[in-house]
């Protein structure tokens, strides 16, 4: 079977089971969206400057000494309906400082925003989830919040946000950061996805878990037949709950002659963890160029992708020079188009990165551009001796 019909059908399943969604999803775990995703760096400040800077984030708020906390520092940022939260521990040894030394800056919470959060919890952990906060309600004079959370793949874990009573500023222990730097925004919107990258045999696990424990639908899969080059490979399915406001892919490394940059990140981060998060905008030209300007670093697609580009996926509304001169990827599915490029690695070991993705009625994700993609991510495999 050749490469195009096997995408073709992946398309076709991706659409088929995007309208089987409502019906497959349980919603026994109504999610409204993405909170926030905070992440374990060493140093705080400095990664807030680098996200306000590069990506266009605003300063939002802030916790640490001058609020009260004794072992640890928070900034929260935010654009649209996205919100990054940056900690860094303020003592020697404990949780923190462990898991940066184990897997370096990376994601610790995915934070998932509910109407209620006690019974998230109690939904989860009695189909099998481990606890790792029990619901906790948390006061300040602008109201309450409840959160309560479980454990995922790796170190990562999920909190439910319940803020229906809270009027405040983030969270209660936090205040407003009022900063006179705030780079304008570059046009980043909400999170489109969140990707997980898990050990050998796991991904059927993990989206074992997200059916069981979360009510998960997936949505497609793709083999290593689908996802590979001449010399790597890889396989993943995306779930996505009942609304397909909240979508997980999970990725899991297949054999190859050399090797795949799910090893690369599995050796790096020392276990499973958040590999990118995508992030949609609604004019990637000018979110791109933007953010290059601002210095972030795109990895880099060959001019021979877009010889025969519009053979490929049809009549599209940007001009295709412009998309060769930025390096932005486009495909086709039955319901529409989209446009993505993917950044190298924002921190110094080779494993989180970020994809920019706008969807022009697009459902899937990509799968025309996977080869041209880890190719390109082979390259700088390459360039750091880890292939």
């Amino acid at each position: 079977m050749s490469a195009k019909i096997k995408n073709l059908k992946n398309i076709q399943n991706t659409t088929y089971s995007l309208k089987k969604l409502f019906e497959d999803a349980e919603d026994f775990l109504p999610l409204l969206g993405t909170d926030y995703i905070e992440l374990y760096v060493g140093n705080a400040k400095q990664s807030a400057h680098y996200y306000k800077t590069a990506f266009g984030f605003q300063s939002e708020a802030y916790a640490g000494l001058e609020t009260g906390l004794k072992d640890r520092v928070s900034y929260v940022l935010k654009q649209n309906k996205i919100r990054l939260v940056l900690t860094s521990p303020l003592q020697k040894d404990g949780e923190i400082n462990q898991h940066i030394n184990m897997h370096g800056d990376g994601v610790k919470i995915v934070a998932l925003w509910v109407e209620d959060a006690k019974k998230a919890w109690k939904e989860t952990t009695s189909r099998g989830a481990k606890s790792y906060m029990k619901p906790t309600v948390e006061k300040d004079e602008f109201g309450e919040v409840i959160r309560s959370g479980i454990y995922t793949y790796g170190e990562t874990v999920h909190i439910f946000v319940e803020r229906k009573n809270y009027n405040g500023v983030f969270l209660p222990g936090y205040k407003k950061w009022e900063s006179h730097y705030n780079p304008t925004p570059v046009g980043l919107n909400y999170v489109d996805h969140i990707v997980g990258n898990v050990g050998w045999g796991e991904m059927k696990k993990w989206c074992e878990f997200y059916a069981k424990i979360m009510g998960f639908a997936q949505i497609i899969s793709f083999t290593d037949d689908d996802i590979s080059t001449d010399y790597t490979a890889l396989m993943s399915k995306v779930m996505s709950n009942g609304n397909g406001r909240i979508k997980f892919p999970i990725n899991e490394p297949a054999k190859g002659k050399k090797k795949s940059q799910i090893e690369e990140y599995l050796d790096f981060y020392n276990s499973a963890g958040v590999q990118h998060i995508a992030l949609a905008t609604n004019n990637i030209v000018e979110t791109v160029s933007e953010m290059r300007n601002r210095g972030v670093e795109f990895l880099y697609v060959p001019e021979t992708y877009y010889d025969d580009l519009l053979e490929r996926v049809g009549d599209i509304d940007e001009n295709v020079e412009v998309l060769k001169e930025h390096g932005i990827l486009i495909d086709r599915d039955d319901e529409g188009y989209l446009l993505q490029l993917f950044t190298k690695p924002v921190v110094d070991r080779p494993t989180m990165f970020f994809e920019i993705i706008q969807r022009k009625g697009a459902q899937s994700f990509g799968v025309g551009n996977f080869k041209a993609l880890f190719e390109a991510i082979e390259r700088e495999q390459e360039n750091r001796g880890t292939l």
